[in-house]
């Protein structure tokens, strides 16, 4: 509950001063009440109009008396700033370009060139170029050196600084310069940027087991576990692997649509989540139908892999798998965001972020502050220079998280660290072991309801 300021200030003084009498406490709790059932009816229109006077009022006092003479475009938004972020760590306002950044974040495709890049003693180096992109038909090739874009050198620039000079929009001309072991003089590439789909799955067969590892909830997440699965099916000519592994293990989540989606790749039928808001229309239930690709896998055992950072739709992926008995999660909680945010354009000024509503799983768990507990629990073996750095508690460990319902929150850390090598993940490997018959638990498989 959000304290009013006349409590804020009982409280303060309920501190600073002696034990009073009963009945004097009595008195003032009955007051406290008072004041909350006030703050509870719906305030007087006039009286909000005069809060904005005084908004005004501050305004124009900075406007005409602060040392320098202030940016009021940047003032009001900063205002609008802070009104947003008082309400919870997931709502805020969105200037322009940033509202450019999340469409693009979410809709996983950018103008660009088509490459993975790294940054090795400071030199962007070139990882791989995707298939079908600018960089590929120019004959980029992995392990190229990129050292100058439009004729200037990038040493100095960070990765992100470098990505961003690379992307641009759509159609527009970029020549790099990269040197290649081998080749005595650097190499200049002419391109044109395009489209380019960020690849949301990757997959690897271990063994007879196939892995899919989902980083983000973008809008390629779907089509790219369903794309990842027809491969697996297709390098084994038409045979199911012995299982699968869907890796969530620090997604951050992204759209609940995709969510849903990619739920009812693995569930024929039942819901997938719930969400409930202030108003009607926030309300919501998903729900998964029977397909082609689900009547596939139907028969195939499913462990997904959860970690401290998994959060938000990967949250809701792992809820709905297990209350269906669909899959058995392993590793560590979630993260806990549990918590739906509609982005409602502000047209040429931006957007805002709003938190409308909550998520529930099927079996009506709020996943707020609480997050998602594994089937079983495996935590990795930590390198020395880690521990103690790999734990957050998550979203109950938020300043100003709106709570749950009714579910404990968390006090202790939950680990975000996944080795690079697949060896050295334990929990991969146990999830490996336990679809090979190599490791035993009563949650594996799991027993689906009837």
């Amino acid at each position: 509950m959000r304290l009013t300021t006349l409590r804020s200030a009982a409280l303060t003084l309920a501190l600073l001063l002696p034990a009073l009498p009963v009945s004097t406490t009595l008195a003032q709790d009955q007051d406290e009440a008072a004041v909350d059932a006030a703050a509870s009816v719906e305030r007087d229109p006039l009286e909000i109009y005069s809060d904005l006077n005084l908004f005004g009022e501050i305004f124009d006092r900075i406007r005409a008396e602060y040392v320098d003479a202030p940016d009021e475009k940047e003032l009001i938004r900063a205002a609008i700033q802070g009104m947003l972020t008082s309400l919870d760590p997931h709502s805020g306002y969105l200037p322009p370009a940033e509202y450019d950044e999340v469409r693009e974040d979410t809709s996983g495709t950018f103008g660009g060139l088509g490459i993975e890049v790294t940054m090795e003693d400071g030199i962007v180096k070139v990882v791989t170029p995707m298939d079908e992109t600018p960089a590929a038909r120019a004959g980029v090739l992995a392990n190229d050196l990129i050292v100058e874009i439009d004729g200037e050198s990038i040493q100095g620039l960070s990765l992100d600084e470098a990505v961003e000079k690379m992307r641009g929009p759509v159609g527009t001309d970029i020549e790099i310069t990269v040197v290649r072991e081998g080749v005595s003089q650097p190499l200049e590439f002419s391109m044109t940027r395009d489209i380019i789909a960020l690849r949301a799955v990757r997959w690897s067969m271990e063994g007879d087991v196939g892995v899919l590892r989902l980083a983000r909830f973008s809008e390629q997440a779907f089509v790219g576990i369903e794309n990842a699965i027809n491969e697996i099916y297709d390098e084994r000519g038409g045979e199911p692997p012995k299982g699968l592994i869907l890796d969530l293990r620090n997604n951050p989540g992204g759209l609940v649509d995709q969510s849903v989606f990619v739920a009812d790749a693995f569930l024929k039928q039942g819901s997938v989540v719930l969400t409930r808001g202030r108003l009607p229309e926030e309300s919501a239930r998903y729900d998964a139908k029977p397909d082609a690709l689900d009547e596939k896998i139907a028969e195939v055992p499913l462990v997904v892999l959860i970690n401290g950072g998994s959060a938000s739709a990967a949250e809701i992926v792992a809820g709905a798998l297990q209350d269906h008995k669909r899959a058995t999660l392993v590793g560590t909680r979630s993260f806990g965001k549990g918590s739906v945010q509609s982005i409602i354009s502000l047209g040429p000024n931006g957007a805002m972020r709003l938190t409308t509503a909550r998520y529930y799983t099927p079996n009506n768990r709020s996943i707020q502050a609480a997050g998602i507990q594994p089937d079983i629990v495996v935590t990795q073996v930590v390198p020395e220079e880690f521990q103690g750095r790999d734990e957050i508690i998550g979203e109950a460990g938020l300043a100003g998280h709106i709570a749950g319902e009714a579910e404990e929150e968390p006090t202790v850390g939950s680990s975000v660290y996944v080795p690079i090598e697949q060896t050295e993940d334990t929990q991969l490997q146990y999830a490996i072991r336990l679809i090979n018959g190599q490791e035993t638990n009563p949650a594996f498989p799991p027993t689906p309801e009837s």
